[in-house]
């Protein structure tokens, strides 16, 4: 879980590129009252951050459930190592979108968003009638349906769930991502037009994207071989 969390850490800007203006537009949607006191702004912006990630976690149970049912029918010896496999090279790969060092990749990582372009047609008049947000309630909601907006990262990290092991795990997984995901996200609501000089900035999406190939890097190592584990315990950390 650990590296759902982080994976939604790292990927700050990614999440300011492609939530920063819908945020910045929800903040500035609430009345003046509420923006003008931060105790209240916490609140709906905890709402609202707290309905996408109910979102992330229901959409990590059924890929889960629906995962460990084909793993179970076509590779029901060695699946979860598979699993392990393809979701290491993935992170890797992530790592590499975030950092900007393959363009072309990036193209065809965004490809992966017209997946949920069906669902998000039917979804996005619900959440504008939920517009203007009056109260908490109704400022979870809207997040619930903003949490099934569209993200290559999103369904990236989808992907990797079900190498956690079972319905449950998964949606843990993804619990986790979601998570890692909140702190840039609460911050978006309180700097709103303040977030550009972020989103620009080559270092940061350097330094992020190289953590996550490490991260993916240990991974493919503890998944390809198995003492991996034991010999990071004990002479690397």
């Amino acid at each position: 879980m650990t590296i759902a969390f982080l994976i939604g850490l790292f990927s700050t800007l990614h999440c300011f590129g492609m939530c920063g203006g819908l945020v910045g537009a929800m903040t500035m949607s609430l009345e003046p009252g509420i923006r003008k006191q931060p105790s209240q702004l916490g609140l709906y912006t905890l709402a609202y951050n707290s309905g996408r990630i109910s979102s992330y976690v229901l959409a990590g149970f059924l890929v889960g459930f629906f995962g460990q049912a084909l793993r179970d029918f076509l590779m029901p010896e060695n699946g979860i190592a598979v699993l392990r496999l393809i979701a290491s090279l993935l992170v890797i790969a992530m790592g590499f979108y975030i950092a900007g060092w393959f363009p072309r990749y990036s193209q065809k990582f965004s490809h992966i968003e017209k997946i949920g372009a069906p669902l998000w047609k039917k979804l996005q008049p619900i959440g504008q009638r939920l517009l203007p947000v009056k109260n908490i309630p109704q400022a979870f909601l809207f997040g619930a349906v903003w949490g099934w907006l569209p993200c290559g990262l999103v369904y990236y990290v989808l992907l990797i769930s079900p190498a956690s092991d079972g319905a449950l795990n998964s949606a843990l997984f993804m619990l986790a991502f979601g998570l890692g995901t909140l702190t840039p996200m609460m911050s978006a609501g309180f700097l709103t037009g303040r977030l550009a000089p972020l989103r620009q900035s080559q270092k940061i999406r350097h330094i992020s994207g190289a953590l996550l190939i490490i991260m993916g890097l240990i991974s493919l190592l503890l998944a390809t071989h198995p003492d991996a584990h034991r010999y990071l315990r004990f002479h690397v950390f």
